[in-house]
């Protein structure tokens, strides 16, 4: 006799180590980081650039041509075809000392993405959690008799990642990231759909 544990239903996350070279982050660094001047309306010490196409710069686009294959890659995960995917926005992150970013998922897109441009400090590694639920009453058993496991944690903290390194997830799944006690922490973070559906001929379309 055997017992076998199946995960059903569980949730893709890729993480692509190395995407982007030396060079291709310090240009990033270099040219959008005076750009993040939005501050968060949680967080002083967080600010945001504005919402740049795909096409807004060259470096855009050198970002977008190594994304795109591994988005074709996780959206088969999702889908179970090889789509056309497109990358629909960008933004760059600047999270200063004693700066977080609160709870929060990507509304109007199906896959999300963040491109570390520094290393990030053990203390300000992306959270993923279970959705907060509705009003059903919750029932939990957490105690000090209790081991935290993949089948009953709220929440995932990501290893720590090197410059250069990316992550891809669904874009409903919540995120945050914590009080950061280490330097200056620099991302780009970008949304993506792609370019059709097709459910046995109910079909949508999506521009960019």
């Amino acid at each position: 006799m055997s017992d076998h544990v199946i995960g059903l239903f569980p949730t893709p996350f890729m993480r692509v180590e190395g995407l982007l070279d030396a060079a291709l982050v310090a240009a990033l660094v270099d040219y959008f980081s005076p750009s993040a001047t939005q501050t968060n309306r949680q967080s002083l010490a967080l600010a945001h650039s504005e919402i740049l196409r795909p096409d807004a710069h060259p470096l855009c686009l050198d970002v977008v041509r190594l994304v795109a294959p591994k988005l074709v890659d996780f959206g088969a995960l999702m889908f179970g075809e090889r789509l056309d995917w497109r990358v629909k926005e960008l933004w760059v992150n600047l999270l200063q000392t004693g700066g977080r970013q609160s709870v929060h998922n990507h509304a109007n897109s199906f896959v999300s993405g963040v491109i570390y441009l520094t290393r990030s400090h053990p203390s300000a590694n992306t959270v993923f959690m279970k959705g907060l639920g509705g009003r059903d009453f919750v029932f939990n058993n957490t105690n000090a008799n209790s081991a935290l496991g993949p089948f009953n944690a709220d929440q995932w903290v990501m290893p720590e990642a090197a410059a250069g390194d990316m992550v891809l997830f669904p874009s409903y799944l919540l995120h945050e990231v914590p009080v950061n006690q280490g330097g200056q922490r620099i991302s780009l973070a970008f949304n993506a759909m792609p370019e059709r559906l097709d459910s046995w001929g109910y079909g949508m379309r999506f521009s960019k």
